[in-house]
């Protein structure tokens, strides 16, 4: 038993203590920086009810992990878009899509604000779409 407890210890004495382990890992700046070099989709989207049409329209620069917010937040019953929340509530998911109505590429060695560029874009799918009061969730914009 001893033998055995002492080889465990061992092992693990080795391992953290290890020298090519401690190179193997990567330091926070390290993970931080290669976070900062992923190039996610980004792009404006839609989740559309499919009884009645409405649709609320945003933009993200990571569409993935976007969509992933707003379904714990509708789950959860704290999305920002009351009418939104409440159909989700009554109608369930399954009556609910997620659709990318435009996608920005990344563009490498050039300097680009791509939230300000979303924000654009995304402004002139709720010009286009009008998806306020009746036809969708968003708000109406403050003139």
């Amino acid at each position: 038993m001893n033998a055995l407890r002492d080889s465990v210890l061992g092992i693990s004495k080795v391992l953290s203590g290890n020298k090519y382990n401690r190179k193997l890992m990567k330091t926070r700046k390290e993970l931080t920086e290669e976070y900062k070099q992923l190039k996610f989709k980004m792009g404006v989207f839609q989740i559309r009810n499919m009884v009645n049409g409405k649709v609320f329209v945003e933009s993200s620069i990571n569409l993935d992990a976007i969509w992933n917010r707003h379904q714990a937040q509708l789950d959860f019953g704290s999305h920002p878009s009351k009418g939104l929340q409440k159909d989700w509530k009554e109608l369930g998911k399954e009556n609910f899509s997620f659709e990318i109505l435009s996608e920005i590429e990344h563009r490498d060695g050039v300097n680009v604000d791509y939230k300000k560029e979303l924000k654009l874009l995304e402004n002139m799918y709720l010009e286009e779409l009008q998806p306020f009061e009746e036809k969708g969730y968003n708000h109406v914009p403050k003139q």
